[in-house]
């Protein structure tokens, strides 16, 4: 289709032709990005024109315009406001001079990269009724171009294809197998040979996961992948599922959907033409539920190895079989060459959640080594004759004896998908790591699958965590951050820097012998790549996790941060996420040598009102805070303790609490609020409702307590400045 989203306004018929004008003179030739162009991508390392720069996804730039003797000059040099303040993930690309980027609900902007001036902008406006089928936020990770195109994976399961100089949408297709089930789109699409690549998230919600690749120009399917069984009563659908079909037992996963989701990660190989996909966790998590805890459930936490032109299988390396924590493969895959025992091999890495960090031989996934990279306590290690993890059943396997278990690392993982990146000059890996432990629980009983698509899909109980702000400060203080320079090689870590806590922003590597990061308590920095010394930092405004980029105009090298908290861990999660001390407050972020441009600050919080009294006895309160933490938690934060991207419903006025069935059952479409009428009934919103009434309370009485989650600790800064070293 050829035309604008319904959301655009005609401009003034002269303002208009000028703005046209303007974007395509701008990007006359972004256009013609291709293969050609991107695998010989060091040639012009001005640009950035795939999401990790390269085919390889190392995240290294050439660039050394700002190096290690002058970075302590850089200063803003523009910044762009994006509309949301939710949360901001997205790499940006850069060709020739024009920046394509992503804000939340999938938001397209072309930026020019010089100054910042918005070109045009897309909104793809993505289904916000089903906004609450998305895990975590509304969150996308940036565009792919291609010959001519942008094209944009949107949050309700839309690949989108727009026209690089209007900014006019040229061709949409539908991704979803299931529109009965939450299938979204988060991350940022490739494009290799001519297909775009694409994945969906979906697996808390209980979907069965896939990859398929479209035709750039015209959007006609190529081929999908699917990465874990269907129906065993149905004939499997390739050589792939016939494999993993003998690892899955019983038929609860048909129901659940199995899970497997590709929602972030790829790389490519043209040499070997494979693309690699990183594969998500289970469906429900609880194994015996799933599977009757038997079998590996290929391909679920898995890497796996296709054909780029077919999409047919050619091998698979599985992290952690039969997946029971959450712990996804999708998280940043990075091919490059290392010396292994004498021998040059061309390798694959990753750092998934589970805690290892792996090599493998990227034409036949051969193990060549894994170590952990921060504390575990679900397995002893890697057995290097089979490839598999040496299980910790007494620490982590909670459906084996119903025990409540305390597992390290846990859902969010050592790495999430924050991505990290490669540095050939100093031969190591900048990971943004967790420290972080939580409990997993058994459910006695099968669980039923709620047909309010709204709702996660577990089959366990998880993310339990005390009510007073004593208990959770206290909890708070044992989640932090890591940037961590490994040696993977050694399988060593070089250097470490600590955070205050976790979902630090992803690594960029360059030759000018900088790593630059930012920050979940609101900085960005750069640091010596083969020391650690820090040598830069200057406010974000926010929470920073999206990985930056370098890139080049007319001679003059810039760093560009997308600024913008959000995402699971601060819905989710919303009292530890307290911890960062930051608000949502979404933009882009541009730094040069000698940049004057001054920093957009967000307005303060407002104050909590009075709120009303509390009428319920207690055990109504207890029923609503069940209720609350099954079908509310996820986006308002356990316990009503939001991290601030979305409503504390502690805070609610005077108003709201008047008219609190009224929003239940009507939804809040500008925040992707789904309606609740299909899920509870009068009787259980007014017990949510008499819930966070009390929650209001407990706020106000313990209002010094909440203070102490944002108050970073005195020392902190000057931690960064001393790394630690092996």
């Amino acid at each position: 289709m050829n035309r604008t989203g319904p959301h655009r306004r005609p401009l003034p018929h002269a303002l208009g032709c000028l703005a046209l004008a303007l974007a395509c003179c701008a990007t006359a030739f972004a256009a013609e990005v291709d293969g050609k162009r991107i695998i010989q991508a060091d040639q012009e390392p001005g640009n950035w024109m795939s999401h990790g720069r390269t085919y390889d996804e190392q995240r290294f730039s050439p660039l050394k315009a700002i190096n290690q003797d002058n970075v302590n000059q850089l200063g803003l040099a523009w910044s762009y406001k994006l509309d949301l303040d939710r949360g901001v993930e997205a790499t940006p690309i850069v060709v020739d001079g024009v920046m394509y980027t992503t804000g939340p609900f999938s938001v397209v902007y072309a930026l020019d990269a010089r100054n910042g001036k918005l070109l045009w902008k897309y909104d793809p406006q993505s289904d916000r009724n089903r906004a609450g089928e998305a895990c975590c936020d509304a969150v996308n990770r940036g565009v792919a171009v291609w010959q001519g195109k942008v094209y944009v994976g949107v949050l309700d399961g839309r690949l989108e294809a727009i026209d690089a100089k209007t900014g006019q949408r040229v061709w949409s297709v539908d991704t979803r197998d299931d529109h009965k089930r939450s299938y979204t789109i988060t991350g940022a699409p490739r494009v290799v040979n001519g297909k775009v690549i694409i994945g969906n998230g979906g697996a808390e919600f209980g979907v069965r996961g896939y990859v398929t690749a479209y035709d750039a120009e015209t959007g006609k399917q190529a081929w999908r992948f699917f990465t874990v069984p269907g129906d065993p009563k149905l004939p499997p659908e390739d050589k792939a599922m016939e494999i993993a079909s003998k690892t899955w037992h019983g038929d609860a996963f048909v129901e659940w959907g199995g899970g497997g989701t590709a929602w972030d990660s790829f790389a490519y190989d043209p040499e070997l033409n494979l693309l690699y996909i990183g594969v998500g966790n289970g469906s429900m998590w609880d194994p015996k539920w799933r599977s009757q805890a038997k079998g590996d459930n290929l391909f679920l936490s898995s890497i796996v190895a296709v054909n780029a032109d077919t999409g047919e299988y050619a091998w698979h390396y599985q992290t952690t079989p039969g997946d029971a924590w959450d712990f996804t493969a999708t998280q940043h895959m990075i091919l490059a060459e290392l010396p292994i025992n004498g021998k040059q091999r061309k390798v694959l890495m990753q750092a998934p959640k589970n805690g290892f960090f792996y090599v493998l031989d990227r034409a036949t996934g051969e193990l060549l080594s894994a170590k952990n990279i921060v504390p575990v306590n679900w397995a002893k290690g890697i057995d290097m004759k089979t490839g598999r993890p040496i299980l910790d059943d007494e620490a982590a396997a909670y459906w084996k004896d119903g025990k409540r278990k305390l597992v390290t690392p846990a859902f969010w993982g050592a790495h999430d998908w924050h991505p990290m990146s490669y540095n050939p000059n100093t031969g190591l890996v900048y990971i943004p790591a967790h420290i972080m432990s939580a409990y997993y629980e058994h459910i006695p009983e099968a669980p039923k699958r709620n047909p309010f698509k709204s709702v996660y899909q577990l089959g366990l109980r998880t993310g339990m965590m005390p009510e007073g702000a004593d208990g959770l400060l206290e909890m708070a203080k044992t989640w932090s951050g890591k940037l961590i320079a490994w040696d993977p090689v050694k399988q060593a870590p070089a250097w470490e820097v600590p955070y205050i806590t976790i979902f630090n922003g992803g690594t960029l590597s360059t030759a000018g012998n900088l790593v630059f990061e930012g920050s979940a308590d609101g900085r960005v920095i750069a640091y010596a790549a083969d020391t650690g010394k820090k040598l830069w930092e200057s406010p974000a405004a926010s929470g920073v996790m999206a990985a930056p980029i370098t890139y080049s105009v007319d001679g003059e090298q810039y760093v560009t941060f997308m600024a913008g908290w959000g995402g699971a861990f601060s819905t989710f999660a919303g009292a530890l996420s307290l911890r960062a001390g930051v608000q949502p407050f979404s933009q882009v972020l541009t730094y040069k040598i000698g940049g004057t441009a001054k920093l957009r600050e967000p307005a303060p919080p407002a104050n909590a009102p009075e709120p009303p009294p509390l009428t319920a006895d207690a055990q109504t309160v207890a029923a609503g805070a069940a209720l609350y933490d099954g079908n509310c938690s996820q986006c308002h934060g356990i316990h009503a303790v939001s991290g601030g991207v979305l409503p504390d419903l502690r805070k609610l006025g005077a108003d709201k609490h008047q008219m609190f069935l009224g929003i239940l059952y009507g939804g809040r479409v500008p925040d992707g609020m789904p309606s609740f009428a299909d899920n509870l009934n009068p009787e259980q919103v007014e017990q949510v409702h008499q819930y966070l009434i009390k929650r209001a309370h407990d706020l106000k009485s313990e209002g010094n307590a909440w203070q102490q989650f944002s108050a970073k600790p005195a020392a902190q800064p000057s931690l960064a400045d001393n790394p630690s070293q092996e």
